[in-house]
């Protein structure tokens, strides 16, 4: 805008004296009257352009003052002649609609008596043109600046925020305690606890010394009549301080809480929502000259009605995540294990710093025979579907596992299913059903890993003395996909390796690809990997690298240190399919059993021994393999080529054999079978004293 006197002023009423100027958001002066020009001998090319700063001696702040370099909507100052004589003033700004730009409209201050009354009238125009604009522009920032968050205290502080310095000096919000963990309030009428406390404030200058500070519970209230006023969702006008403090009389012990040092009026209203009273907003004028009025109270209903909604959305919202958030938590495994396979430690952050949960997950599943399940994956899509979709699969992997099925047998049976929840989904939503996965599993006997993926990111592993690397691991198509197949992956995991497995939101940044993200990972991993270094340290060493934001995608992370069993810990035999070798089966392993100081087991593993191998003879042929495993449990081990899956059954009393079985499971503290790429395994595990248990502890070294 170009330097202007086109802003008239002259002539002889009470506006004569007017002086007009434009300044925009930054306090440069865009247009100059004449009138302006008169009263400081200054003409429009003079001033235009320069900052309006340049000419105020002083300013007395007023009605409406504004901080952080903001003219106030009133108040008083004084200006630099062109002589060097100084110049009172009183001023009103206006903000004009549609710009950041500021409309002053001031006049000289008079003494004179015949001019009082002029004066007086053109203050009176000025006010009620400054107020009709302080409260038109205040509704248009509480419109904008409340209900933007869907956090409780923050709405709050919100509400303060806009209420000063532009309509009082000094405010404070409550809240209900139940409110603050998305309840609702209790319904209350009359004295006693009011159960509020203050959750924001606000003020022009420092918070009164001794008043009732931000996070004070408000005390028992007596039976004023002003609480069953505010208890009945009405607004409530203070107009001067005597007033005040009548509603107080008799319970002084209210006064330091309630009403500050230099406040002479107040309005209070209710956060007040679907028949709810939530809690209530007070603001205070204390160097504001005005007293509060009616139009203020209406002013301040409307304000605080649009935060009642706002603060009840957000504690419904805080009541639905706290209730996803604590689904999701039962849902995930304990955060730290420790099997005589590995010691795990599992981490997971929620995507936008807790405002969102997914559908990441990581498990750690005891297998027979000492083995251990690595489990990680990643469901499409965040919020409660997804976590609910995150528990069926968790579910699904968990049963599977406990069938010792082959991890790429696994995953196909997963991949059914999640293609049978897209067919159960609601029309339009099949497309958004879909999860990535991978499963490991480990053997800590021979120390070998076996893994398969399905669309899942590859772990990285490090090993001792070795530089941290990524597994080269076959990627299958993601879960939900259907028609290809997946393959195994086999890797050597020696005895204190450190395998990470994690979903994307670990390695995704705004302006780096996937490979950039593992690589950062893998230098990372290999840095912090130090064998007297608890996992979970590391795990949020890992977690901090990822930047003060809060991630836009959730992260899980599952950290394993292998062991391995001592390799005096372990026997093993192979024999013929001959009936003959019973017996020597027997004999060897009490020799084994003695060599251990387990002879108080030995006559049941004897009975189970002679029962598994018969039935391995006798069904599936040679060679038979037997295998004992001394760790928490003593484990015996009975192998053969058949795949013919072996029944339970409880034989008659006249039938000469089928009780094997039967008796296995009578003397044992469980027993399964599982399959391999040719013949099956039988097992049966006894528990052991601690004493043994101690004696047969797996090692990292």
């Amino acid at each position: 805008m170009n330097a202007s006197s086109g802003l008239v002023g002259g002539g002889s009423s009470p506006f004569s004296d007017v002086a007009a100027a434009v300044v925009d958001g930054d306090g440069v002066l865009l247009q100059w009257s004449r009138t302006a020009a008169q009263l400081l001998d200054r003409t429009a090319a003079e001033v235009c352009g320069r900052p309006l700063a340049q000419l105020v001696e002083t300013e007395h702040r007023g009605p409406g003052t504004s901080g952080g370099g903001r003219i106030p909507t009133a108040g008083r100052a004084v200006l630099r002649h062109r002589c060097g004589r100084l110049v009172e003033v009183a001023y009103h700004a206006l903000r004009l609609d549609g710009s950041g730009d500021v409309l002053l409209l001031a006049a000289p201050v008079q003494h004179a008596g015949d001019r009082a009354q002029g004066t007086a009238g053109v203050d009176a125009v000025f006010t009620g043109a400054a107020e009709r604009g302080r409260r038109r522009d205040l509704r248009h920032e509480a419109s904008a600046r409340i209900g933007g968050s869907l956090d409780v205290l923050r709405t709050a502080q919100d509400l303060v925020d806009v209420l000063v310095p532009a309509f009082g000096d000094l405010a404070w919000a409550s809240l209900a305690d139940p409110v603050l963990d998305g309840d609702e309030p209790p319904k209350l009428a009359g004295a006693g606890a009011w159960h509020m406390r203050r959750v924001a404030a606000a003020s022009v200058g420092p918070w009164p010394a001794g008043f009732g500070p931000p996070g004070v519970a408000d005390p028992p209230m007596p039976d004023l009549p002003v609480l069953r006023r505010v208890q009945r969702g009405e607004t409530v006008l203070v107009p001067d301080r005597a007033s005040a403090l009548a509603m107080a009389e008799g319970h002084p012990e209210l006064i330091p809480l309630l009403i500050p040092e230099h406040g002479h009026s107040a309005v209070s209203a209710p956060l007040f929502a679907r028949g709810l009273v939530l809690g209530s907003v007070a603001v205070w004028r204390t160097e504001h000259a005005a007293a509060f009025d009616q139009a203020d109270a209406d002013l301040l209903t409307e304000i605080a009605s649009r935060a009642a909604l706002s603060v009840d959305n957000a504690r419904r919202y805080t009541r639905e995540h706290r209730a996803a958030v604590a689904l999701q938590q039962r849902l995930l495994p304990r955060a730290t294990t420790d099997d005589p396979a590995a010691e795990t430690a599992g981490l997971y952050r929620p995507a936008g710093g807790g405002a969102d949960i997914g559908g990441d997950w990581f498990d750690v599943i005891p297998l027979p025979s000492l083995r251990v399940a690595f489990v990680i994956g990643d469901v499409v899509g965040h919020g409660l579907h997804a976590t609910a979709t995150m528990g069926r699969l968790r579910t699904a992997v968990q049963t599977l596992a406990d069938l010792e099925m082959e991890p790429d047998e696994l995953l196909t049976h997963v991949d059914d299913l999640v293609q049978q929840l897209a067919g159960e989904a609601p029309h339009g939503h099949q497309e958004v059903i879909g999860a990535t996965c991978l499963y490991a599993v480990y053997d800590p006997v021979t120390c070998h890993c076996a893994l398969a993926s399905a669309g899942h990111l590859p772990p990285v592993v490090v090993r001792p003395d070795v530089a941290a690397q990524v597994l080269d691991v076959s990627p299958g198509p993601p879960l939900g996909v259907g028609g290809m197949p997946f393959e195994v992956t086999e890797t050597v995991l020696p005895p204190g390796s450190v395998l990470a497995l994690y979903t994307d939101g670990l390695v995704e940044r705004d302006h780096d690809d996937l490979g950039a993200g593992i690589r950062r990972l893998t230098e990372n991993l290999g840095a912090l990997c130090r064998r007297d270094r608890p996992l979970d340290d590391i795990g949020r060493a890992l977690l901090a690298d990822t930047g003060d934001a809060p991630p836009r995608d959730d992260i899980a992370l599952l950290l394993a240190r292998t062991r391995v069993v001592p390799a005096d810990n372990t026997a093993s035999w192979e024999f013929p399919a001959d009936p003959a070798i019973v017996a020597d089966a027997r004999e060897a392993v009490t020799r084994r059993l003695a060599a251990w100081g387990l002879a108080e087991v030995a006559f049941t593993t004897e009975l189970v021994v002679s029962e598994l191998v018969t039935n391995a003879i006798r069904y599936g042929g040679g060679p038979v393999g037997l295998r004992l495993i001394r760790g928490k449990a003593l484990v015996c081990e009975v192998s053969d080529p058949s795949n013919t899956q072996p029944r339970l059954r409880r034989a008659r009393t006249t039938d000469e054999g089928g009780r094997g079985l039967f008796l296995v499971a009578q003397l044992t503290a469980r027993w399964g079978c599982r399959y391999g790429r040719s013949g099956k395994t039988i097992w049966a595990e006894q528990p052991l004293t601690t004493v043994d248990v101690l004696a047969a502890k797996p090692t990292t070294a």
